[in-house]
């Protein structure tokens, strides 16, 4: 921030009607970041639908009663897919045909919140006003802090420092490092103030990746830590088809157990999909319409998250070895 810049901290609950409207007024722009990520199902339906969808419908409505003029939502590249065939997509774009047929909860749940943005996108404000709405489409974040690198870093510390392989080498995908993915909020913010660009971004949604290098996710978790030492296995613990159908078999299993005992599989067919699929996209139409152009580079990114991941070795070391005992 240049100069001095007051930050007003709030903390509530997105289904409180009152906090919403509390948080939105005097506020010309918001970014709606607020979401329940869930790949395996361990959160209640309802309870990701009342946060993500319904959620995200009393923001927009408590953006149009305090005249909030701006609204940016984060959305995420399983809105797209992959789908439940396991099309595949390389370097894709906003124009790229795919046939979304994901019933998962959660990639159901943030489609329906992004459609629920951008068709908000011209709506009257109580004053008059116009709201005006796009949505950013980011690929997997990576990065300091993220609990799905120190999940994986867990099991591989249990695994004698081998990352297990819960994906094919050959399943390119383009994660996004954190900090590039919050520079793509700001400079949309930007570029949502002047009307000439406003007029093109109004209504849009946007894939936002970086120069990360196409892997795979299992790959990308040991890039970020082989100077660590670590290794990694070569190859999947059985053949994709057999997986598939393993997963398949304890998705039956927790479905038959559930009158008695609520069973969450360690996979499912979803996540062996989203993980086993090539799944590509460019950034050019973030860059043509707002001028988002990443950052940090793939070596500032991979050197700032491996420094994070190494701090975390030792404790993490300590607390395994704790909950083992």
């Amino acid at each position: 921030f240049q100069g001095k810049t007051e930050v007003k901290i709030l903390e509530g609950d997105i289904r409180d009607v009152e906090f919403l409207h509390h948080a939105c007024q005097g506020v010309s722009l918001v970014i709606h970041t607020a979401s329940i990520i869930d790949t395996l199902g361990l959160v209640e339906k309802q309870l990701l639908w009342e946060v993500n969808v319904t959620g995200t419908q009393m923001l927009l409505e408590a953006c149009a009663r305090c005249n909030v003029q701006h609204f940016i939502y984060t959305s995420t590249i399983e809105v797209t897919g992959p789908n439940c065939r396991g099309d595949p997509i390389f370097n894709g774009d906003e124009d790229t045909p795919y046939e979304s047929t994901s019933k998962f909860p959660y990639a159901l749940s943030k489609r329906l919140a992004e459609e629920c943005v951008l068709k908000a996108d011209g709506q009257m404000l109580k004053d008059g006003g116009v709201l005006v709405t796009c949505a950013l489409r980011s690929m997997y974040i990576f990065g300091e802090g993220c609990p799905f690198l120190q999940g994986h870093l867990d099991k591989c510390l249990l695994n004698k420092n081998i990352y297990l392989r819960f994906s094919r080498k050959e399943a390119l995908v383009n994660p996004v490092y954190v900090g590039n993915i919050a520079w793509a909020h700001v400079q949309v913010a930007k570029a949502l103030q002047v009307p000439q660009k406003a007029r093109h971004i109004r209504g849009q949604f946007y894939y936002i990746s970086d120069d990360t290098p196409h892997m795979s996710y299992a790959d990308l978790n040991y890039e970020l830590t082989k100077e660590l030492g670590f290794g990694i296995e070569p190859w999947l613990p059985m053949p994709l088809t057999m997986l598939y159908y393993f997963s398949l078999l304890l998705e039956i299993v927790s479905f038959m157990l559930r009158p008695f005992v609520r069973y969450i599989p360690s996979t499912n067919r979803h996540l062996v999909t989203l993980l086993n699929t090539p799944f590509t996209f460019s950034y050019r139409k973030a860059q043509k319409d707002f001028g988002y152009v990443p950052r940090y580079t793939w070596e500032e990114a991979k050197r700032y998250t491996s420094q994070w991941i190494a701090s975390m070795v030792p404790q993490r070391r300590e607390y395994l070895k704790s909950k083992k005992a």
